[in-house]
């Protein structure tokens, strides 16, 4: 992933002798740059993942689970004063599946960013998932899998920017605006999420819950989050270059449901931890925009001895060109329907 980045880097910036400026009328005090005439097109490489991962509290011993799920690769536009993007997923190749498995992914996400304010809201469905069993992996020796444990993610998050004059969120993320100097700001982050994760027998297996110690026969899991996290967000600006970051940690409530083998049902109420991470870099100049995105969340529950930890992660990667608006583009979503009725 690290080479894909520079590579990138290293093409955009090549570009760099073609950007057209249009900030005559540009104050020198201003930070953010916005382009309320243009519309914009890229190409899209991304990748949706939700894994989890079971710890023992006391020891430490930990299994993640990951899911075998590919790139996908479609288009995105700005138009409209909306942004959207539309990506297909790329078959992933019978070695990877013989190695890791493979996974049923779906996978849905609308998130919207405005000056002040972003909020996205998703919901996931993951089967079939593989683990690091602690052994080294040669060859064609494949890694433990459990294609049937089943995982479920919903919710909205939401993000408010309280210094919108000197960091743009937008900026790195779907650069309908461009930071021209460096500046952050704080931020707070407000979630409420439902996770739930089904198998046909425990998710740890036999031969290792003496290392995972009570609860860790548990099958069913089910919690729902309400959580509300401050963080700081900055932007560092070099030239048409910048670099990206963001990180908001705070209190978790979890209403907690599980169910271990030939037990009954059981119930807990707990505090845990909530954290939300952005990371960017990129290119931005008045024409040619590009960059290389993370955004993962993290939710933790604790029961019995055990922590189970679930993230989803977006990574991103994109190239795009600005056009000056003309005819029917020049409108927003609010005029579409009265222009359409004039049809």
């Amino acid at each position: 992933m690290t080479k894909v980045a520079l590579i990138f880097l290293a093409l955009v910036s090549g570009l760099n002798g073609f950007s057209q400026s249009h900030r005559d009328s540009l104050d020198n005090n201003e930070y953010i740059e916005r382009y309320p005439n243009h519309f914009f097109i890229w190409p899209v490489l991304k990748q949706r993942k939700l894994r989890f991962d079971v710890k023992n509290i006391r020891s430490k011993e930990t299994i993640r689970f990951e899911p075998n799920n590919s790139y996908s690769l479609g288009f995105g536009a700005y138009v409209f004063d909306i942004s959207f993007e539309v990506a297909f997923a790329i078959p992933v190749n019978e070695k990877s599946k013989k190695m890791y498995g493979e996974s049923k992914a779906r996978d849905l996400q609308i998130n919207t960013l405005s000056k002040k304010w972003g909020v996205d809201v998703y919901w996931q469905k993951y089967q079939g998932f593989y683990y690091d069993d602690g052994n080294f992996h040669m060859g064609d020796v494949p890694y433990p899998q459990r294609s049937d444990i089943t995982t479920r993610n919903f919710g909205l998050t939401g993000l408010y920017v309280f210094n919108d004059s000197k960091y743009s969120l937008r900026s790195a993320f779907n650069f309908s605006e461009r930071q021209l100097k460096s500046g952050g700001s704080w931020i707070v982050s407000g979630t409420i999420n439902s996770f739930k994760l089904n198998a046909d027998s425990a998710v740890i297996e036999a031969s290792n819950r003496e290392d995972f110690g009570s609860g860790s026969a548990f099958k069913e899991l089910r919690y729902t989050t309400l959580s509300i996290a401050p963080g700081y967000a900055y932007n560092f600006i070099h030239k048409n270059f910048f670099a990206s970051g963001a990180l908001m940690l705070g209190p978790a409530h979890n209403w907690t449901y599980y169910k271990e083998e030939d037990k009954e049902e059981r119930n807990d109420i707990r505090f845990n931890l909530y954290a939300g991470l952005r990371l960017g870099i990129g290119y931005n100049t008045d024409r040619f925009f590009g960059g290389v995105s993370l955004v993962t969340q993290s939710r933790a529950v604790r029961f019995e001895d055990l922590q189970v930890r679930n993230s989803s992660s977006t990574f991103r990667m994109m190239i795009g060109y600005r056009f000056r608006e003309f005819g029917v583009l020049k409108k927003n979503v609010w005029d579409l329907p009265k222009e359409l009725s004039n049809l």
